[in-house]
């Protein structure tokens, strides 16, 4: 495994993270995503990322009594506030009175006195962003979370919090936006912000759930028991990428990764990496061995006729769209 600085700040993370949205306490039997975090501590991973909402609270128990016995200060753990985790109207968003109470339940699910890393999962347009900042500062403060990230902000919502974050001395580090070959849209605006001001990308969905993997067929239905079959775990999310347009060039892409030694899976994690500005890659797991596969990315260099020669297969099919930064509808 390699390591990366998160952002400018001094906290090291691993290349490859591991993050549970969709798999622990849903899709996932509990053996299973404990073997899955075993997997992942095994293959070097010390970075693991949830959120308060994933599974109703569930995945972040399953991830507190996985990570129990290890040595908290040899792992980095972040975790997520914004969406509802309940049925009160103050059970969502960046209120003050959210995060105070949200990041309670968190320590509480995870059996941790502190997070590495407490993100706002999305901006709150409804919260005067002066109130969500001053009560991250009181979380960071009170020892509660040692560094502050976002989740799919705009350059300018992160040009907008930085001063503010500066003025209250918390280290405001990171954001965790979607990224992959197929969907580039941090590219124009967040990046050349983030890169100003310190900020580290943490990425999910390197492999466009799954679409990147090239288990997917043009003209063919999904396979059996796939992401793409499950409503209960992004099928709905997944729709934007399987037509067969987008279905066709991944396919091209598989000599390209016999090329570079890669299976199509570390070829898509490793190419999110070739991006400066990325601190780590979120992978998730429903077995183990697609942990072992996925870390085999870290560390990979690719060399620019092979960048290039992706760009020419899927610049078609990609989404470049800065807007779509701010999808609401997105939940990862």
């Amino acid at each position: 495994m390699e390591f990366r600085h998160l952002g400018r700040s001094g906290l090291m993370v691993s290349e490859i993270s591991y993050g549970n949205w969709i798999t622990h306490g849903s899709q996932v039997e509990e053996d299973a995503a404990f073997a899955c975090v075993q997997a992942a501590l095994d293959a070097g991973i010390t970075t693991f990322d949830t959120a308060d909402v994933y599974a109703g609270t569930r995945a972040e128990d399953v991830l507190g009594r996985a990570l129990q016995n290890e040595r908290r200060e040899g792992l980095e753990i972040f975790t997520k506030v914004y969406w509802p985790t309940g049925p009160g109207r103050n059970d969502r968003g960046l209120s003050r009175k959210h995060i105070m109470e949200s990041i309670n339940g968190s320590l509480r699910r995870l059996r941790t006195d502190y997070v590495d890393l407490y993100q706002a999962h999305r901006y709150d347009s409804s919260t005067p962003l002066e109130e969500t900042m001053e009560a991250f500062a009181d979380v960071v403060h009170s020892g509660k979370a040692h560094y502050i990230g976002v989740s799919e902000w705009s350059a300018a919502q992160l040009r907008a919090a930085h001063p503010l974050a500066r003025e209250l001395h918390i280290p405001l580090v990171s954001n965790q936006p979607q990224y992959s070959m197929l969907w580039r849209v941090i590219e124009a605006e967040v990046v050349p912000a983030s890169e100003e001001l310190g900020i580290g990308q943490i990425v999910w969905s390197p492999m466009a759930q799954g679409v990147l993997s090239g288990k997917y067929l043009p003209g063919q239905p999904p396979p059996a028991g796939s992401r793409a079959t499950d409503e209960k775990s992004g099928a709905g999310f997944i729709s934007r990428f399987m037509n067969d347009d987008v279905l066709t060039r991944v396919q091209q892409l598989k000599p390209i990764a016999e090329q570079a030694g890669l299976s199509m899976a570390q070829l898509a994690v490793a190419w999110v990496l070739q991006n400066p500005n990325v601190s780590s890659a979120i992978i998730g797991a429903s077995r183990p061995e697609q942990v072992y596969d996925n870390v085999k990315a870290a560390g990979v260099k690719l060399d620019s006729a092979l960048l290039k020669a992706i760009d020419e297969i899927v610049e078609p099919v990609t989404e470049r769209d800065p807007s779509k930064t701010e999808s609401p509808a997105q939940r990862p």
